[in-house]
């Protein structure tokens, strides 16, 4: 158990039933009347769901221990992804479902922080940006501007961006693993 004043961003709280709600922000309040409250916003871990919660202050929250670890995306066993813990060399098979959109930008040994509440995976999280190689695109015909200077391209996890027209097969590009964007050309 916790108090409001105790909250930081990350903190993951138990309510309502049981769910597990991750802080993205909080802010304490001190108005000119009246008690002091404790503004959040909060996102359901396994849902993804984002509302905003107002506590009182000095109000008693309880807490979940969520175990972050640092581990290292090794294959695919049918539709699930194996993981293994890069310290304890312990594998952990996580779904399709959990890995969500992060599927997008995983390659075999590709770091990820897998939490863990009660033994069971409830996210992954990749670094903000990842570099991958274009398997394909089409070759950008020069002057056209027509698209807003991006076309398509696969990357070689099987996932299509937009990247600018200059970019060919083969190249390695940095794409934001938050957003899906294009963010640069990797100079090898």
């Amino acid at each position: 158990m916790a108090t409001t004043n105790d909250l930081k961003n990350g903190l993951v709280l138990k309510l309502e039933g049981g769910q597990l709600w991750s802080v993205v922000e909080f802010q304490h309040v001190k108005p000119g009347k009246g008690g002091a409250f404790v503004r959040t916003k909060l996102k359901n871990v396994l849902s993804g769901k984002v509302v905003d919660k107002t506590f009182n202050a000095g109000t008693k929250v309880e807490t979940a221990t969520v175990d972050k670890r640092g581990m290292q995306f090794s294959y695919k066993d049918g539709a699930d992804f194996v993981f293994m813990d890069t310290e304890t060399y312990e594998q952990l098979n996580v779904s399709p479902q959990t890995v969500g959109d992060a599927a997008n930008y995983m390659l075999e040994g590709q770091e990820a922080i897998v939490a863990i509440y009660e033994g069971q995976p409830l996210y992954v999280e990749l670094p903000a940006s990842v570099e991958l190689t274009v398997e394909y695109t089409e070759p950008g015909v020069q002057g056209d501007r027509s698209t807003g200077g991006t076309k398509p391209a696969r990357l070689e996890t099987g996932y299509e961006i937009g990247v600018p027209l200059f970019i060919t097969t083969g190249e390695k590009v940095k794409v934001d693993t938050r957003t899906g964007e294009y963010l640069g050309r990797v100079n090898s």
